[in-house]
């Protein structure tokens, strides 16, 4: 492909204007609002110099924020582009803090390339990459695992338990596949891309969940995702009311369909190659320090070539794990990219 443009999302949670807004907007007891939704980890700059180290080749990075940017971020580097919510988004939606109209309108963001790569700011690439880790033959790169999507648990007052709420929207992400692809029809037309040694040991949930008729759920590997600016439009003609109902909620809520409805419907209608599993890895960052050395060490010695890094850190041991990540990038990355002061 001639061109694929690189597109990342990022807040400041530590900015007091973008804080005033918030407060503003919120209800306690509708939406997600925990700290890990939206604290900063300090380590963005890692970000471009692994892009800029790992990934030489893409066209232009499309730099997705409400508003600020960071600091040391030199704003005019030709290969930037900074987007603000306001230049792509609806106004009915805004402002938002939920990652659902950020993500299901990047398609409309002026000069953004047909085919592109979506990292939310915990995805980093940590080796080498080339064009054909994310696309191939026109088709962007996917891992098509089945999965089952169960019911969120709730709490004592019945209400759905924040770490849970991924599962109610891959419901609707689910439910919303079923209305326009038959599970049937679509793996018998693209069964070399459903069953391929690529998925390595993923490949027994596939073959295991196969006499179901529906589609049941699909694997989220959550990494960097490869997509066709095409892909929006059909989803947005097929499924418009189901988007418009998740972008108008100020705040993340459960019942939302995620951006991932966009990865499952490429997937569901066979415009997709696949993807190795082992080529990234997904982790989780938290309060103990023996399963976080995996992280550090996945970054130094370029295990993967790329990870998503997830903030399960409590609040009294988050500076502490800030820190070690820093660090972690700092020995991988010493030298500043050409996109900092």
């Amino acid at each position: 492909m001639d061109k694929i443009d690189f597109v990342v999302t990022w807040v400041d949670g530590n900015d007091p204007q973008w804080q005033a807004e918030k407060r503003l907007y919120q209800k306690d007891d509708v939406g997600d609002l925990r700290d890990e939704r939206y604290r900063e980890w300090d380590n963005f700059q890692y970000w471009f110099r692994a892009v800029e180290a790992y990934a030489p080749w893409f066209n232009k990075i499309h730099f997705v924020t409400c508003g600020h940017v960071p600091a040391w971020l030199n704003v005019n580097h030709p290969k930037l582009q900074i987007v603000k919510h306001s230049d792509y988004i609806p106004a009915e939606y805004l402002p938002t803090f939920s990652a659902r109209p950020i993500e299901f309108f990047l398609h409309r963001i002026p000069g953004l390339s047909d085919a592109f790569v979506y990292f939310n700011d915990d995805m980093f690439v940590t080796a080498p990459v080339k064009q054909t880790d994310f696309f191939r033959n026109g088709l962007p790169l996917e891992s098509a695992i089945l999965n089952v999507s169960m019911p969120p648990a709730k709490d004592m007052n019945g209400k759905i338990i924040a770490e849970q709420e991924l599962y109610m929207s891959s419901i609707t992400n689910t439910l919303a596949i079923n209305r326009h692809f038959s599970k049937k029809t679509s793996i018998a037309q693209n069964r070399r891309k459903w069953f391929t040694l690529k998925y390595g040991k993923e490949l027994s949930r596939s073959l295991l969940l196969m006499p179901w008729g529906d589609f049941l759920g699909f694997a989220d590997t959550h990494l960097p995702y490869s997509l066709l600016k095409k892909t929006f439009d059909d989803v947005w003609e097929k499924e418009a009311d189901t988007l418009k109902k998740s972008c108008s909620h100020r705040f993340r809520e459960p019942a939302d369909a995620s951006g991932r409805l966009i990865t499952f419907w490429q997937i569901a209608s066979g415009q997709f190659e696949p993807r190795r599993v082992k080529d990234g890895h997904y982790f989780r960052i938290c309060d103990q320090p023996a399963k976080n050395a995996a992280i550090y060490r996945a970054i130094t010695e370029k295990t993967y070539k790329i990870i998503c890094i997830n903030d399960k850190v409590s609040n009294a041991y988050f500076d502490q794990a800030k820190e070690e990540l820093k660090q972690a990038f700092q020995r991988a990355l010493p030298e500043k990219s050409s996109f900092e002061l």
